[in-house]
């Protein structure tokens, strides 16, 4: 399947996947309230830490593993078959690891940990580390669609109040399980298992291992945050934190979309040498990027005080003040995942990824560590915007000599001052428009989008012009 249409099976997926959570969230925040939503962060958090070791970097790995052996089918269904062999060892352990933590050291959040068990369980049956290698985006999209739907009908269905967020957990986690099976078979006349040896197998675990050290410290930025704000300053912050983090993680799933896509295309193109084309998406995913992020970072700084309590109530209305500077990390995350996913990985380059985000993660953890006390779940957007902005200064400091970071900066220079233009146009229609409804948001947001829209085709006709 070409490029371009896997992108838009991702994008379109990624794009329902951000909607679906901003139809059931503002329901959710009403029914069972801040501490009800930070009650069900913290075991939900706890949930997909044991999925990453479940999983271990399985969502690198073995992308790039299967896209660079695809060509060849003996060599393909070897390289399926042993990783899944170490998928199964890994998962299995990672899902009796969890069912001791809920059954022995789980708090106040058990009933709802309890039911997120079938999240471990789809790690022993999820292969979109395999459909993806193969360029077959097709049937995540479409089918994970299905099945997240069913589950939003049934939130609202079924959840009437704080005491029913066991049937919350319940049902997203069945719909994972679920997605990751359905999933599993369209894997048929694509690849076929063979059993390949123990140690073949095992042969897997290592690289997986070198790639699951940058998971976890990943994973220490963007959920440890939550699970200190929940022990330090209380449900209630991280009711506030959660649902502005929410906001933020949903828009960067356009980011992970095109780098999803583009991953194993360039793992490929890597094993043939295909160098000058590489460099070409590099820099037209750069600037895409670039452009796609600064417009969504400036635009929640501009309309987040309105947006929050609206969309979640006014309870929430401090998690709009969270919100503004936190999309600020949209940029880094963007710059970063383009080197990450187009230059380090397919690269096998795996300790320059490893060595950022565990920089970034250290960070997080000391800024945490001296910010969340004294101000509480602001603390913690500060620690993950140090810790974001962590991650792109180590790449430069390790490739700087190999990637033309003078142009990618001037990209991203070009595009925030065109973003600073859309905020202060925003602001401007906010002061005309004092009342708090959702017309005067939507106003605000088309002003936005037609300057930032302008001013973008306007640059870009410029630059075409200059480099002609």
């Amino acid at each position: 399947m070409s490029t371009k249409k896997n992108a838009a099976y991702n994008v379109a997926y990624r794009m329902f996947s951000v909607l679906l959570p901003l139809v059931t969230a503002p329901y959710l925040s009403r029914v069972v309230g801040t501490d009800g939503v930070g009650l069900y962060a913290d075991a939900w958090t706890m949930s997909e830490l044991f999925c990453l070791v479940g999983m271990l970097g399985l969502a690198d790995y073995g992308v790039r593993t299967i896209a660079q052996a695809r060509e060849d089918r003996q060599e393909l269904d070897r390289a399926f078959s042993g990783i899944w062999q170490m998928q199964l060892l890994v998962a299995g352990t990672a899902l009796l690891l969890w069912l001791g933590y809920v059954l022995l050291a789980a708090g106040a959040e058990k009933t709802i940990a309890l039911h997120l068990t079938m999240m471990s369980v789809s790690c022993l049956v999820s292969f979109d580390w395999c459909l993806m290698g193969l360029d077959q985006f097709k049937p995540i999209a479409l089918r994970n669609t299905f099945v997240k739907s069913a589950a939003a009908v049934c939130v609202f269905l079924f959840v009437k109040s704080k005491n029913d967020l066991w049937i919350y957990a319940f049902v997203w986690s069945l719909a994972t399980l679920l997605g990751n099976l359905s999933c599993a078979l369209t894997l048929k006349g694509k690849v076929t298992y063979r059993r390949v040896s123990l140690r073949e197998s095992l042969r897997h675990l290592r690289p997986c291992a070198v790639l699951f050290i940058s998971v976890m410290a990943v994973s220490i930025y963007r959920r440890m945050d939550k699970i200190m704000v929940y022990n330090i300053a209380g449900a209630d912050q991280n009711g506030l934190y959660e649902n502005a983090e929410k906001i933020i993680y949903c828009l960067s799933g356009f980011i992970s979309a095109i780098g999803t896509v583009m991953m194993p295309k360039v793992a490929n193109m890597q094993k043939k040498g295909e160098t000058e084309r590489i460099a070409r998406h590099i820099d037209r995913s750069m600037d895409l990027i670039l452009c796609m992020v600064t417009a969504m970072a400036f635009g929640v700084a501009a309309v987040a005080d309105r947006f929050a309590p609206l969309f979640y109530g006014e309870s929430f209305r401090y998690s709009g003040t969270l919100m503004a500077p936190l999309g600020f990390t949209l940029i880094m995350i963007g710059f970063a995942n383009v080197i990450r996913t187009q230059v380090v990985l397919p690269q096998k380059r795996d300790h320059i990824f490893v060595k950022s985000v565990c920089c970034g993660a250290a960070v997080n953890l000391a800024a945490n560590a001296c910010l969340i006390p004294s101000m509480r779940s602001m603390g913690a957007v500060i620690g993950t915007l140090l810790a974001e902005l962590t991650v792109p200064v180590v790449q430069y400091i390790l490739l700087r000599k190999e990637l033309p970071y003078r142009r990618y900066i001037g990209y991203a220079g070009v595009y925030a001052v065109i973003g600073g233009a859309m905020l202060g146009c925003v602001r401007l229609v906010a002061g005309l428009l004092p009342a708090e409804n959702w017309i005067s948001l939507g106003m605000m947001t088309f002003s936005g989008i037609a300057v930032y829209g302008t001013l973008t085709l306007i640059w870009w006709k410029i630059r075409k012009k200059i480099r002609n």
